[in-house]
């Protein structure tokens, strides 16, 4: 018996699912759902990921939006290649005519009609999604040249080196004191020290 399943994403923790889910439970109230709080750049998503491992012949995924499925442009129409290979029906909400079931439908103009609308409907929409990817990290990235022209530095900040910790890391590299005693005098956690450290032997 085909099953059918939905398909959320969002891009990050604190976005809500909840607009997506209350639209595929209205397509079909014993829909099985998957959701993902993940970026759209690649389809490495824990959720989606098991999604694609179960689904099978005759059954039926269905997802709010395009973008839903990912941003990759070519890697979006690979996926729904993948499907139609497996005999598995993608319906996006919002492109109508995919919920049509067009293998009911007898051969001739109409269906391939359909076929065709709805091969620019996703060509155009994933082209969108592609675009929209691309300049969500343009702006990311204006926005870190612009802070880091302000002096914002990013990471974490780096430890001052004093007198104290050089004698105190002589003595420990001089094997004269133990690690644990070299932190103590330092008043470091183990990797507060290691990295004081590492940052005083890269300089």
């Amino acid at each position: 018996m085909s099953k059918v399943y939905g398909y959320a994403r969002v891009s990050s923790k604190d976005q809500n699912l909840d607009r997506q889910i209350k639209e595929l439970k209205e397509f079909n109230k014993d829909i099985i759902l998957f959701t993902d709080k993940e970026s759209g750049k690649d389809f490495n998503r824990k959720e989606y990921e098991i999604l694609k491992r179960i689904v099978d012949a005759d059954d039926v995924i269905v997802v709010k939006e395009m973008d839903r499925l990912g941003r990759n442009k070519e890697m979006v129409k690979e996926e729904l290649e993948y499907y139609k290979n497996k005999g598995v029906r993608v319906i996006i909400l919002d492109i109508p005519t995919t919920k049509m079931d067009l293998s009911n439908m007898e051969e001739g103009i109409a269906k391939e009609m359909l076929k065709m609308i709805n091969n620019i409907l996703i060509e155009v929409l994933s082209t969108m999604a592609e675009q929209e990817r691309k300049k969500i990290k343009s702006r990311q990235h204006e926005g870190i040249k612009v802070a880091h022209d302000k002096g914002v530095k990013f990471g974490r900040p780096a430890i001052d080196i004093d007198g104290n910790f050089i004698v105190v890391y002589n003595k420990w590299k001089a094997g004269q004191i133990k690690a644990v005693e070299a932190m103590e005098l330092c008043n470091m956690t183990k990797a507060t020290f290691y990295r004081k450290v590492k940052e005083y032997e890269n300089r």
